[in-house]
């Protein structure tokens, strides 16, 4: 069984109200790690828990830069320069200040997402804009934005020490828009983590490969 794709706009559609939850529960959760674990790995990553900020970081840029121009492009990414700081880091265009420390990461990580917040909550829903996995409307970008959020935040969690258990209205949310077939027999979280290659399901193996379907909805 296939979970229901709601059409239009409904209780269920992902907002920037959403994003601005998700981004808000992560600073909150990742501002009780110590100041000497952040340069510890980022549970199955291999990225480290402060290039892992950064990576999310630019993503919720990346998502709201895209979506920002009048005409957004459809085949390929507005040209922001991205770098990475060390061999086989992540290659982004959002770095922090490290003599800023960790608060100065989260601030980074939660301006990044205030960006993406303004640019869903003001663009027209019938607005379209590249991304890698196809096009997307600003809610299909507000749902990979939470998903990102969450499931970096639970690899963060890993590598930091942290307990991560994310809302499961905000999980169900993004998996009906972005997972339609996500698997119903569990709950919205462990089916969160199953779909994107962190967790094992009951006679489920975990997922090696994934992809979202951000297509935009009739």
């Amino acid at each position: 069984m296939s979970r229901s794709v709601e059409i239009g706009p409904s209780p269920s559609s992902v907002s920037a109200a959403d994003v601005d939850r998700a981004v808000q529960l992560a600073v909150a959760a990742l501002r009780e790690a110590s100041p000497a674990a952040w340069g510890g790995k980022a549970g199955p990553l291999d990225w480290d828990c402060w290039e892992t900020v950064e990576h999310l970081s630019n993503a919720l840029f990346t998502y709201a830069v895209q979506l920002a121009p009048a005409a957004p492009p459809l085949d390929g990414k507005v040209p922001f320069l991205r770098e990475s700081g060390r061999p086989g880091g992540p290659a982004n265009a959002v770095h922090a200040d490290r003599a800023a420390g960790p608060a100065g990461l989260l601030q980074v990580l939660e301006a990044s997402g205030a960006l993406l917040v303004a640019v869903v909550r003001t663009a027209p829903p019938q607005k379209r804009a590249h991304h890698v996995f196809g096009v997307s409307d600003p809610e299909g970008f507000a749902a990979m934005g939470i998903v990102e959020v969450l499931v970096h935040t639970h690899d963060l969690a890993q590598g930091l020490g942290l307990a991560w258990n994310p809302p499961e209205d905000l999980c169900s949310r993004v998996l009906d828009r972005l997972f339609p077939d996500a698997p119903e027999d569990a709950g919205p979280w462990p089916a969160l983590l199953w779909v994107t290659g962190r967790a094992d399901l009951p006679g489920r193996p975990r997922l090696t490969t994934w992809r979202w379907d951000g297509t935009p909805r009739a």
